[in-house]
This record gives C-alpha cells, sequence and structure tokens, in this order.
C-alpha cells in the first residue's frame, strides 16, 4: 500500500497559501533527496552509475541543481532542456541528449555543452555530422520492437515512433566507427510509469546480451549501457511502490551473468528515471471556489487542466486529500474540477471524498512530475507558481505564477 501522507499539516498549509495565494504545485526537498540517495544506493554496487534525470518531468533548474548535488545529471530531448541543464551547471557528460526529428540546432547545441549524443534514427548520423561533427562518444537508441512490451504512454515498441531496429542497430555503429567514432553506447526506453520491478530486471538482461552481440560481431565494446526510465510510482493508494533495492540487485545478478564472463567489465550504467524521483514529493494545492449540483456532484477548484492534464488526457488517477477532513468518512461523491471549456478538465471523477465546503484546501498527489511541465494556456488560463519546500521548513517561490503580461507578450497590438 502507498501511504499518501503531506510534508504539511493545514496549519502550515494556510501559511504558504497566506503568502503565496493559490494555486501551486509545492516540492519536498527533503524527500526528493532521501529518494535520490536511495536509487543510487540500489546501484552502488555498479562499477560506475549515472542517474540522468529527465528534465522533461520537472523543468526547474532549482530542483535540477538539487539532483546535481546528489551525483545526478540531466536527460535532455530539446534545446530549452539543455540550456537549463546548462544553467544549472551540468554539462558535459553529464547530459545525455536524447531526442527524435532533432534539428541541427540541438545537436549543435548538445555538442558544445560536450554531452553525451544518444541518436534515436540511423539517418541522423548522417545529419548530426554535417550539423555538427561526429562526437568521439556515441550512442544510440534501440527500439526492440515485438521483445518487449510497452504501455499506453509510449505504446508497443513496434508502434512508437522511437529508436532503431536491431538490424539498423548494428549498421549504425559500423557507420558511426567508419566515421570517426572511437567510444559506444547504448540506450533504450520501452515504457513509462511500469511498477512490475522485474520489467526493468528483463531490459537489463536483454541490453547486457545485445552488448555483448556487438562486442563478438562487430567489435565494438559498448561502454555506457542506459536502460532508461519508465520506472512507475503508486498513484492509487492500493499500489504498491517499485522496490529500487530489488531492482538493483536483480541488475546487479544479470550484469554478474551476462557482462563479466564476456570480458566488458567494467561497464558503466545509468537510468533516466524523471516521475519515480519528484513525482511523489509534488502537491497541487488549490480551492474549492464553485460548488455545482445537477445530475452530478462538482467542486470546481481555481486551478485546471492548464495545471496538471494527466487527469485529462490519461484518464490518470491523482489522489485528493481535503485539507482539515482527512480522518472524516468519505460519505460524499464529486467530480472534481477546473474551468476550462473542455469537459475532460477534471482532476477526479466519481470520487468518495469527506463532504467538501466552498474555500476548503485541495492538495492532488503526485504532481512532482508530468505536472506543471505539462502546462498550456489553452482558454487564456495562466500557469501557476512552483515552490520548494526546503530542508529547514521554509519555503520558496521557485517559478512564480505567469501573468496576462506573459500571456501576450508574443503579440503585438499595435500593428491591428
Amino acid at each position: 500500500m502507498a501511504n499518501k501522507t503531506l510534508p504539511f499539516n493545514k496549519e502550515k498549509l494556510e501559511e504558504i497559501v497566506a503568502q503565496y495565494g493559490t494555486p501551486f504545485h509545492i516540492y519536498d526537498e527533503k524527500a526528493i533527496r532521501e529518494n535520490a540517495r536511495r536509487l543510487t544506493q540500489a546501484f552502488a554496487w555498479a562499477p560506475e552509475f549515472k542517474e540522468y534525470f529527465a528534465v522533461k518531468a520537472t523543468p526547474n533548474p532549482y530542483l535540477l541543481k538539487i539532483l546535481k548535488e546528489e551525483g545526478f545529471g540531466s536527460d535532455c530531448s530539446s534545446l530549452a532542456e539543455l540550456i537549463l541543464a546548462e544553467k544549472s551547471e551540468i554539462t558535459g557528460e553529464s547530459i545525455m541528449f536524447t531526442s527524435n526529428d532533432t534539428p541541427a540546432i540541438e545537436f549543435k547545441k548538445a555538442r558544445e555543452l560536450g554531452a553525451v549524443i544518444n541518436l534515436d534514427d540511423i539517418t541522423h548520423i548522417d545529419f548530426l555530422e554535417k550539423v555538427a561533427g561526429i562526437p568521439d562518444l556515441i550512442s544510440f537508441r534501440y527500439n526492440p520492437g515485438s521483445l518487449r512490451a510497452g504501455n499506453a504512454i509510449i505504446g508497443n515498441p513496434e508502434e512508437a515512433k522511437y529508436g532503431l531496429t536491431k538490424e539498423q542497430l548494428f549498421y549504425a555503429y559500423e557507420i558511426a566507427r567508419d566515421k570517426g567514432a572511437t567510444r559506444f553506447g547504448l540506450h533504450t526506453m520501452v515504457i513509462s510509469n511500469e511498477l512490475n520491478p522485474d520489467y526493468f530486471i528483463e531490459t537489463a538482461e536483454m541490453m547486457f546480451d545485445l552488448a555483448v552481440e556487438l562486442k563478438e560481431k562487430l567489435g565494438i565494446r559498448i561502454e555506457l549501457v542506459n536502460f532508461g526510465g519508465g520506472i512507475g510510482i503508486p498513484y492509487r493508494p492500493e499500489q504498491e511502490p517499485v522496490k529500487l533495492e530489488y531492482v538493483g540487485e536483480g541488475v546487479r545478478k544479470a550484469y554478474e551473468e551476462r557482462i563479466v564472463p564476456h570480458d566488458l567489465h567494467p561497464l558503466k550504467l545509468a537510468l533516466e528515471c524523471g516521475r519515480v524521483i519528484t513525482g511523489p514529493y509534488g502537491y497541487l494545492v488549490a480551492r474549492a471556489l464553485h460548488k455545482k449540483e445537477t445530475y452530478k456532484n462538482y467542486i470546481g477548484l481555481d486551478s485546471c487542466m492548464a495545471d496538471l492534464m494527466r487527469p485529462g488526457i490519461y484518464g490518470a488517477y491523482h489522489h485528493v486529500t481535503v485539507m482539515g477532513k482527512e480522518n472524516l468518512p468519505k460519505d460524499h461523491v464529486y467530480d472534481i474540477t477546473g474551468s476550462l471549456c473542455e469537459n475532460n478538465d477534471k482532476f477526479a471523477v466519481d470520487r468518495e471524498l469527506p463532504r467538501i465546503d466552498i474555500g476548503d484546501l485541495i492538495v492532488i498527489h503526485d504532481t512532482g512530475a508530468h505536472g506543471h511541465a505539462m502546462g498550456f494556456n489553452y482558454n487564456g488560463k495562466l500557469r501557476s507558481a512552483e515552490l520548494l519546500l526546503k530542508e529547514d521548513g521554509t519555503v520558496e517561490m521557485i517559478r512564480r505564477a505567469e501573468t496576462l503580461e506573459d500571456y501576450f507578450a508574443t503579440l503585438d497590438f499595435s500593428r491591428l
């Protein structure tokens, strides 16, 4: 069972709201640091291990710097993410750049920063050579097709737009070697929000076997294997969190069985998790603004899908706490909604909760990844602030809320 606790009580939250207003996302620094250390410890046995935090999950430089202090690098997939890593003083091979349909400017920036460039398509080799040159270290993203099952977020590998087939992969390494590359990485990413820990061990086994085959058939010695991310979190209280220690131990056994006997030790291992690092330690805080009773009972918040779109696009579950009423019976059924002109603008549907009154503070759990990051401005809605609950209990604003001036900044009304 997942323990849906909060790092603050109602009184503390009211103090925060009095200063910053609602809505906002707030992140728990202490919990994020402790969780980061758990992952690192789970792979402490490895000759070298690097977690490249998926910037897309929570693209805030304050959080990136916290994770850098814990030894993490950055997994980037766009120019803006590369610049966020740079601004957070994360450069060189502490960045892994994996993108698709990549424009020239992004390859150039990745080369400028000395990032590990991980190519998504065999045709990108010639494109990269033309626009930025072939780096000494190059990596390729493997799409295993029917060998691995996917899920609704990424899709089945055979239907996903990402990565190279096995045949393309082998040919790509030959091309890259002929063009001057001397160091090689191997990468895959085929799942998202997966709670079965054995899935990740099986992926490691697949990747280790592939590294051995590349050495035996091509003489290519892989020095970096990145298993991707995709470790899920228990959004629902009845779900079990992934035991990182179990995953680390399973990968260790696979390493000793598959890598050590084939003279590929030492091998650098990597993950690029995002959700499992910060997801459970972020919260969307809003107030109940309206109560509507028609065919169903609705509670309208001063937040909307622009602040958290996962429930709207995936039907995803996010736990809801009514502050100060945690121990009251859940004897009411509500749809918790926002104000967009779209009927999928709902944080919860038919949710059993205590009675909610206008003005109650509502906390939506597990928004520390793919929450604020997926925000948008449809209907002219403005994205909320991001706050950091620091280890000493103080709160710092790490991104202000958008204003109407921000929304209109790209328009020139004088030309109308």
